[in-house]
């Protein structure tokens, strides 16, 4: 288990939980169909914990380009190893997608609302707003990591240490997902992760998906731009707090 592959397997079951508990919801004669944005919420919230657990000893479970980035900007982690986690994250959220999308099959069948199916798979503004909606990605995603930064204490104890999500245990990471969730979600289904969403949403384009619609490329920038910057933020800040 390299850092690469945890990453791969942590960012696949984020996705396959995740985008498992929207299919659930949100598909046609599913046993969970019509249980609500707390079920949804929850469901992600513990998706991040199971991906956290399983590559944290591993990678330091970043499993978002957003987070790598965002470390890398306050001096956690180092530059050079952004890309291949970046790449290894895209890659678990393809996988994750697909697994969704095997498994419901049939409910995607049975299901006639193309917008709902592509729900499955990635975010969509409630009102389309271009600034609003990147605002609220932004806002979001500098919650998460600016909690994430204060939960790992900004410090390195010994070389040995992976600084990451792993060093915070990962019930306190899913907690700060479901807040995010149930207080900020409702505007734009709170993507705060760019392969969680653009992963998935290529997924959507490539699968032979009956009556799918199209994948919403005029939209897909915001969840991917608006969570770097989030968090970009967010180093910056807790930099500019450290160093009076």
């Amino acid at each position: 288990m390299t850092p690469f592959i945890a990453e791969i397997i942590g960012t696949m079951l984020l996705i396959l939980l995740g985008g498992g508990v929207v299919a659930n919801v949100v598909l046609n004669l599913t046993k969970g169909q019509n249980s609500g944005w707390i079920v949804i919420t929850t469901g992600w919230a513990l998706a991040v914990y199971v991906g956290v657990v399983v590559a944290a000893p591993y990678s330091g479970a970043h499993l978002n380009p957003a987070v790598s980035i965002s470390l890398a900007v306050a001096g956690l982690f180092p530059w050079m190893e952004v890309p291949s986690y970046v790449l290894a994250q895209f890659i678990g959220a393809m996988m994750g997608a697909f697994l969704v999308w095997a498994m419901y099959k049939k409910h995607f069948d049975a299901t006639m609302d193309n917008g709902l199916k592509k729900a499955v798979f990635c975010t969509d503004p409630a009102i389309r707003n271009t600034g609003a909606n990147f605002i609220s990605e932004l806002i979001g995603t500098f919650v998460l990591i600016f909690a994430v930064l204060y939960f790992t204490d900004a410090t390195i104890v010994d070389q040995e240490t992976v600084i990451g999500l792993g060093s915070l245990g990962a019930l306190p990471v899913a907690f700060v997902v479901w807040a995010i969730g149930l207080s900020l979600g409702g505007t734009t289904g709170y993507a705060i992760n760019p392969a969680r969403d653009l992963g998935p949403r290529i997924i959507h384009a490539i699968l032979p998906i009956r009556g799918k619609g199209n994948s919403d490329w005029s939209y897909a920038w915001i969840p991917v731009v608006g969570p770097i910057m989030g968090g970009t933020l967010a180093a910056l800040l807790m930099l500019a707090l450290s160093h009076p």
